[in-house]
C-alpha cells in the first residue's frame, strides 16, 4: 500500500455512470468553502491500524438499515477505498459513487445509527476498514483527521440546510441535542481556556445570525438554545451541547440562527483553541464528530433522505 497515491483524487467527484437523480427543484447556489478532505491524510490515518478487506464485484459491503449497537460496535466499520468503486444506493436508487481515496460508511459508525444506504462493490475492490479500537488508536496518533472529517460533515450539513430552506417546510421535527460533552470534558475545556466566565444572555436574545461570519464555536453550560433556519426551529441545544462549530471547521458563514430560549450561558472557543483541543484531546474530536453526524442524519431525515 506504500505506493498508493490519491493526491490527484478529487474530494467528491461527480459519479460518472450512476448519477443521483436531480431534485425536482434546485435551491439557489450556496457559497461553500472548498473541501478540506485530503486523500493522502486519510490513507495515512487508515494505514495506522486499518484492516485490509477485499470485496468481489457485486457483493454488498453493508446494507441499508443495518444496525449495530454502540459506537463502532461489531460490524459498524468505516472504510477507505483503495481499488475499484462502490455504489451507494437508497431503496435501490443511486445515491453516490465512491472512488479510490474516498471514505464511506463513517456516518452510521460514528453516530450509532442504522446504515442510511447500501454499499455494493461494482468492481473487485480493496479497502481498509476501522473498528472502534483501531479508529481511536489512529486518532490518538493523527488527531488532525478529526478536523478533516468534520469539514466533510460540515459541507454535507450546509447542503442539507440549504435544501431544507429551499423546500420551505412548514414544520419540522426538532432535534433535542444535549450532552455532546460530559461534565469532565467541559471542566477540562474550561481549564484549557483559562477558566473564563461563561458568556450569558437572556431569553429571546439572538446569539448568532444566519449568514454572519463565524469566529467561534459555543459550548452551552446553562439554559437552552434554539437553532433555526428561516424561522423554523430544527434543533434545541442544552447544557453540554455545542453549536457553531461548522463555521470554525470550514471558515464559512453561519448556516442557521441561534437564539436563547431561556436564560442561557456558554463558553466561547476560537479557532486556535478549537484546533488545540482536538489535537491534544482526541475524545473531544470524537464527541464533536458524533454531534455533527447526528445533525447531518437529522437534516437528511427532514428531507426524506
Amino acid at each position: 500500500m506504500d505506493d498508493l497515491d490519491f493526491s490527484g483524487t478529487p474530494a467528491k467527484p461527480a459519479p460518472p455512470s450512476t448519477p443521483a437523480p436531480a431534485p425536482a427543484a434546485k435551491p439557489a447556489p450556496v457559497a461553500e468553502a472548498a473541501s478540506l478532505y485530503d486523500p493522502k491524510l486519510a490513507l495515512a490515518f487508515f494505514k495506522i491500524a486499518g484492516a485490509l478487506e477485499q470485496f468481489a464485484a457485486g457483493s454488498q459491503i453493508f446494507v441499508e438499515n443495518e444496525k449495530s449497537s454502540g459506537f463502532f460496535a461489531k460490524g459498524a466499520r468505516m472504510y477507505l477505498l483503495l481499488d475499484g468503486d462502490v455504489a451507494l444506493t437508497i431503496k435501490g436508487k443511486p445515491l453516490e459513487l465512491v472512488l479510490p481515496g474516498e471514505i464511506f460508511g463513517e456516518m452510521a459508525a460514528i453516530a450509532d445509527t442504522p446504515r442510511s444506504a447500501t454499499a455494493t462493490a461494482r468492481k473487485n475492490c480493496r479497502a481498509l476498514s476501522l473498528d472502534e479500537k483501531a479508529f481511536l488508536q489512529a486518532l490518538q496518533q493523527m488527531p488532525e483527521f478529526a478536523l478533516m472529517l468534520m469539514s466533510v460533515m460540515a459541507q454535507r450539513l450546509r447542503r442539507g440546510v440549504a435544501r431544507l430552506a429551499a423546500a420551505k417546510v412548514a414544520s419540522v421535527k426538532v432535534l433535542e441535542h444535549t450532552q455532546t460533552l460530559d461534565k469532565k470534558m467541559i471542566a477540562d475545556l474550561q481549564r484549557a481556556l483559562g477558566n473564563p466566565t461563561p458568556t450569558s444572555a437572556g431569553a429571546g436574545k439572538t446569539v448568532v445570525t444566519k449568514g454572519s461570519v463565524g469566529a467561534c464555536m459555543f459550548v452551552v453550560t446553562q439554559g437552552r438554545i434554539a437553532i433555526s433556519v428561516d424561522g423554523n426551529v430544527i434543533e434545541h441545544v442544552g447544557p453540554g451541547g455545542v453549536f457553531g462549530e461548522m463555521a470554525l471547521v470550514d471558515r464559512s458563514g453561519r448556516s442557521a440562527t441561534a437564539t436563547a430560549e431561556v436564560e442561557s450561558a456558554w463558553l466561547l472557543i476560537g479557532r486556535n483553541e478549537f484546533l488545540a483541543m482536538v489535537k491534544s484531546r482526541p475524545a473531544f474530536g470524537v464527541a464533536l464528530m458524533r454531534s455533527m453526524s447526528a445533525r447531518v442524519l437529522h437534516i437528511g431525515s427532514l428531507l426524506g433522505g
